[in-house]
């Protein structure tokens, strides 16, 4: 199942996608979800953010081949860190450049969306927890992330965060294909089983110490091919996120706001 949310009339409805088209979600996204009336055809609406998480978990050097690139040590547990709601963005939504900034840099990454309340999650059983998996952009302005020495203004500002462009219920994520296109240029290109800490043990990591509400979010890396000697990204640009079995989110990058 694809479950998406799209403005009607100004009004944001959840909906579920069968080709390319919407109908009404009857009941609750998080409880036996099931086809509504028509909405009409996805190239007449608004894709939003495909859900509404009080808080974005985020996970750091979390792909091998990534953690190789940068020099980095492999870390010994899941590096975490959050962004705000407000930098939750959906499909072809802008991502705005914010004041300052000199680097801003795109992160292809594997989103997770929880479907019920998790905290002390057992080994195994992160799958009872899971709505579903969605495209994410981790934005990072690099050189506040390394100016500040902490992440929040670099990676949690507004915009930030662009999700989607739906979600998908009944894939396994576990080795998936994601990649990353600037300016339709392939930068990424991966598997989601290159992944240090798989999404089990992210998942019983992550809830010993936050409580995940149905429709928080947890992005789970990114794979190498970030900030290149090729550049990294300048207002007009536009960055694709693909992953295999899920879609392509598509932002733009403009200027000052």
């Amino acid at each position: 199942m694809r479950i998406a949310r799209v403005e009607v009339h100004g009004e944001a409805h959840d909906a579920i996608l069968e080709g390319d088209f919407a109908y009404h979600l009857e009941g609750s996204v998080f409880h036996a979800p099931h086809k509504g009336a028509a909405i009409g055809p996805l190239s007449e609406l608004k894709l939003l953010a495909p859900c509404t998480p009080t808080k974005v978990v985020c996970i750091g050097l979390n792909y091998k081949a990534h953690i190789e690139e940068t020099n980095a040590t492999a870390p010994t547990e899941p590096l975490m860190f959050f962004k705000p709601p407000t930098s939750v963005v959906g499909h072809l939504d802008d991502v705005h450049w914010i004041p300052g900034c000199e680097k801003l840099d795109y992160e292809s990454e594997l989103a997770m969306v929880f479907g019920k309340t998790a905290k002390n999650v057992a080994p195994g059983t992160y799958r009872d927890y899971v709505l579903g998996y969605t495209c994410a952009n981790d934005i990072s302005a690099r050189d506040f992330q390394r100016s500040d020495g902490q992440w929040t203004r670099a990676k949690g500002s507004d915009t930030f965060c662009p999700l989607g462009p739906w979600i998908v219920t009944d894939i396994d994520a576990e080795d998936l294909h994601i990649g990353g296109a600037l300016n339709g240029e392939v930068r990424q290109d991966s598997r989601t089983s290159d992944l240090l800490f798989g999404l089990d043990e992210l998942v019983v990591h992550v809830t010993k110490y936050f409580t995940m509400l149905p429709g928080d979010v947890m992005i789970t890396g990114t794979p190498s091919g970030v900030g290149t000697s090729k550049g990294l990204m300048k207002p007009g640009d536009v960055y694709e996120v693909t992953i295999e079995g899920i879609g392509t989110l598509r932002n733009r990058i403009v200027g000052l706001h």
